[in-house]
């Protein structure tokens, strides 16, 4: 059987790339793209490598980054654009073939295994792509080169992005010498936690892993220790897919909040708010969702607080005040009364919203011709065009939030 190609290809400092192609006199400066500050979302969101030279790392707090370099220019995101450049990356990379998965925005997916009789071996593949979004976009791309898409990421992630050329090939041949003595935690798929759980088992090295029991990973983590053990072996059977986003498992929103919120008067605020969010793309997705959860996140850095539960729902909704109830009492319950900075609301258990099971008790067929109404509303004057008085409040946060795509201005 032909051994598949599969590349993972990867924009270098996305966001930072692509402000300084749209403004040329920052080429030789460190920029830094970050949230606003103003509004407690002043977070590291790309670094470029200038500015990384210094130790500037994502995901890191602005003030933090700029006592690393005080000379880096920091510039607010523009979520809309990125996604806008990140279509036509997909676009040109759909020219070389038909298997493209978006896996993030600056990150994708191919299959290039029938490619090669049109295009030639997998690296002039890579290299012709490269030269494509250069020319194009003018941003820079690393390819990694793999047998599936789990080494093809490992190879991009931690080879083909300190390589010159930003390629490199990781498969069954060469896994052992480059992939086995990483550490455990440069592994897809391992976070901090279950780095500290594996170093803790004395599995320090992803080789450490690949030879570990089978048996005792699946005792204790089940279904994730087999997936683990296959991962640290190179073995992933799942196919690049262009329908990856097709069905969801749950919608959400999460909001970073402007300053610390005491009160549940005001965290109510935001529940309903994020509630309404929620039901809105739940309704223009064609979702019912069966169970609610909520998450939060406390005010201190240093020793972080918050919690994340869930309830399940007597039947299925996507209706704004269905989902608002149970997340009140679900924070209300676990809420252990300290500060809240971040909170977020979660819709999960999907089904299609055209066909359900009623309930006798339950004024559906209202709630439907209401939710219409909003619906056509909302699509032909925007999501602010009818809100609650209660985002009129010092608490609210509707019209800010109508300003931002994820988190982020447009």
């Amino acid at each position: 059987m032909r051994e598949k190609v599969i590349f993972l290809v990867d924009i270098q400092s996305f966001y930072a790339s692509v402000e300084k192609v749209d403004h040329p006199e920052l080429h030789h400066k460190p920029v830094i793209v970050s949230g606003d500050p103003e509004r407690r979302s002043g977070v590291v969101l790309a670094a470029c490598p200038l500015a990384k030279k210094w130790g500037v790392q994502n995901a890191e707090r602005l003030w933090e980054a700029q006592q690393k370099c005080p000379q880096a220019i920091v510039v607010r995101p523009r979520m809309q654009h990125y996604l806008d450049v990140s279509i036509q990356i997909t676009n040109i990379l759909n020219r070389f073939t038909n298997l493209v998965e978006v896996y993030s925005v600056d990150e994708q997916f191919l299959d290039v295994t029938a490619s090669r009789r049109l295009f030639g071996d997998p690296f002039s593949i890579a290299r012709n792509i490269q030269k494509a979004i250069q020319e194009e976009i003018g941003v820079y791309a690393r390819v990694g080169i793999g047998p599936n898409k789990v080494l093809a990421k490992i190879a991009c992630d931690n080879f083909a992005k300190k390589n010159e050329n930003g390629l490199f090939q990781l498969d069954f041949d060469n896994m052992e010498r480059e992939m086995w003595p990483l550490p455990i935690g440069k592994m897809f798929g391992v976070g901090s936690r279950m780095n500290q759980h594996l170093e803790r088992m004395g599995i320090r090295t992803i080789g450490h892993l690949a030879n570990f029991p089978l048996n005792l990973l699946k005792k204790r983590w089940g279904i994730n220790g087999q997936v683990l053990w296959q991962t640290a072996n190179g073995i992933d059977y799942s196919p690049v897919t262009v329908k990856t986003h097709d069905q969801q498992k749950a919608i959400g929103h999460h909001m970073t909040l402007p300053r610390d919120y005491e009160t549940f008067q005001d965290i109510k605020v935001v529940l309903l708010e994020l509630s309404e969010e929620v039901a809105r793309r739940s309704r223009l997705k064609h979702y019912m969702g069966n169970t609610v959860s909520v998450g939060v996140r406390g005010a201190d850095f240093d020793f972080p607080t918050g919690f994340h539960r869930q309830m399940k729902l007597s039947s299925p909704t996507n209706f704004d005040m269905d989902i608002f109830r149970p997340a009140c009492r679900l924070f209300q319950k676990y809420w252990d009364g300290s500060p809240i900075r971040s909170v977020g609301v979660t819709l999960s258990q999907l089904q299609p919203a055209n066909h359900y099971q009623l309930n006798l008790f339950d004024f559906q067929l209202k709630k439907e011709n209401i939710n219409k109404a909003l619906d056509f509303v909302y699509a032909k004057y925007g999501p602010t065009a009818i809100i609650r008085a209660s985002s009129l409040t010092e608490a609210g946060q509707a019209h800010h939030r109508a300003e931002k795509i994820g988190g982020h201005y447009k």
